[in-house]
Parts: structure tokens; sequence; C-alpha cells
């Protein structure tokens, strides 16, 4: 699956998306929007599928962790039909399997765990401190801003209307790597809302834009983008862990780096936190950054 910003469409698009058709016996289909790019956005395959996961567990329980592998590249002309497995019915925890297939093959799988809500011992690390978000840039300033600079991929999607309000803290990491060669980066994103209160919505929002960006921060330590043409860059497998609750039409801050990277592989982490410091959610991702053939 690529790994890139998602596709640009309103926020009531963005909910059609994720309103899954029930084609009977815990089978879902879902679209692609019309203007995607060659293949299936990642973090559409795992949204869609945690919500055909979710259709089939009981409210009083939610989604705190899920575990997926981008099999094969999407066609996003084509329906994704998602076939879940009900692995277990516990007392306190449920745990779901769900296969997305195209044309009977497999492209993506997920397997997600949800619980009732319990109290326990807590603790959390606090978040970074940071400017506040109406303090940066918005995409269309950062375009203006850098213009002479910026390849033509870099302003295109920078200068899409989105849904997403995304804010870099700091865009020189992102937009000129070769001169900070840095394995992190902080960004500030929120739907343009407001959206229903739907705990389960908004952890398959998050789950959608938990994938982007990820795997440029293992390219900004080398220089490079997900812009440059000699790279090959696809997600391979992505694992999400949900804190405590939240709302992404909200300001949320994520926090994202790049441990290591070899042998064609990289693996990113990222933790994502509310505008007032709580860490609500964690995530990991290993992808494929492989240098093309020079012809």
């Amino acid at each position: 699956m690529t790994d890139s910003a998602p596709p640009d469409f309103p926020a009531t698009e963005i909910l059609s998306l994720l309103d899954l058709e029930d084609i009977g016996s815990d089978r879902f289909r879902g679209y692609s929007p019309s203007n995607a790019g060659k293949q299936v956005y990642g973090g559409q395959a795992i949204a869609q599928a945690l919500v055909a996961a979710t259709r089939t567990v009981s409210r009083d329980r939610h989604a705190h962790s899920l575990h997926g592998y981008f099999v094969l590249a999407g066609n996003p002309k084509k329906p994704i039909d998602f076939q879940v497995e009900r692995i277990r019915d516990g007392k306190s925890f449920t745990t779901r399997r769900c296969i997305a297939t195209q044309d009977g093959t497999t492209i993506f799988s997920l397997e997600a765990s949800y619980q009732i809500s319990e109290d326990g011992l807590s603790h959390a690390m606090a978040g970074p401190i940071v400017p506040d978000p109406e303090t940066l840039d918005d995409m269309h300033a950062l375009v203006n801003r850098f213009r002479a600079f910026l390849p033509e991929p870099a302003k295109r999607w920078l200068e899409k209307p989105s849904p997403l309000d995304m804010r870099i803290v700091a865009p020189e990491t992102m937009l000129f790597p070769q001169k900070t060669k840095s394995a992190e980066q902080l960004i500030w994103f929120r739907i343009r809302g407001p959206l229903p209160d739907d705990q389960a919505l908004h952890s398959a929002l998050l789950a959608y834009l938990s994938d982007m960006t990820l795997l440029n921060t293992a390219l900004l330590a080398h220089g490079r983008t997900i812009f440059d043409p000699q790279l090959q860059v696809a997600s391979l497998d992505h694992a999400l862990w949900l804190h405590h609750a939240f709302r992404v039409d909200d300001w949320m801050l994520y926090q994202q780096e790049s441990p290591i990277a070899g042998h064609a592989r990289a693996l990113t982490r990222g933790q994502i936190f509310t505008r007032n410091g709580k860490l609500v959610a964690s995530v990991a991702q290993e992808g494929l950054i492989r240098l093309r053939p020079r012809n």
C-alpha cells in the first residue's frame, strides 16, 4: 500500500468512505474515492477493515489495538470485500480477524482486540512542548512561503484542498531533508469538523490518518522524501494501540520517529497526543524503502 497523504475529498466523503455496505454473513464491502491515486491508500484499508470488524462487536466494547499486514497493492477502481472472523468473545475482551480481498485475492489482513471499560493502574509520559498549531503555517501558507524551493509533486500535495488541517512543527525538516537529515518530525492535525459523537468513528478515522507521513520520517534521515522518483516506498505492516478516548476534530499532535532502517526496510514509530498533552494512541509501522535500479 502507498504511504502518502490521504486523498483529497471533503469530511462528509470520509464518513461515507467508512460507511461500508453490509453484504451478509459478517461480510462488508467498501469503495475508494473517485480521485484516488494508482493504489489504495494504506490508511483507508486499515480504517475500513476496523469498521468491518467493529460492526460485529458489542457496542459496550471499544477497540484498543489492531495489527495489520499489507499483502498486495489495492486497486482503487475496484470494490474491496471484507470478511470478518469472530475469533473470540470473552468476558472482558473480544478478538476479530478481518481479511480484505479484491477479485478473490487477499490484499490486507487485520486483527483487532476490543475491551469493556475498566479502571486500573494508570501512568503516561507527557507530550512534547511545541508551538500551538494556530501559530504555525497551514499547507497553503507553506507553499507560498517555500514555493521557489519545492518540487512540483510536493506543491501539488501541499496545495490540495482537504478536510485534514495539518501544521508541521518544523517544516524545514520535511521540505529540506537534505539539510537536516532528521529521523523525527512533529505534526499537528485535525479533521475539520464537527464530527458525530461516536468513539468508534473517531477510532476508525484515527486509524485512517495514522498511516500518513510515517515512512517519510525514515526517508528524512537520508535526505529524501516520498516524492523521490528513485525510491519505491510502501507500507508493509501497521500496528495501532488506542489508550484513551479522543476526538479527531480536535487538534492532535503526531510525534514520529524512525529508529532504524536496513535491508530495504525501515521501522517507524509514532505517539499521538491531545492538545493538552495526553497520550491517546501509539503507532508502529515497518515499510519498504527500495532504491530503484538505474536504467
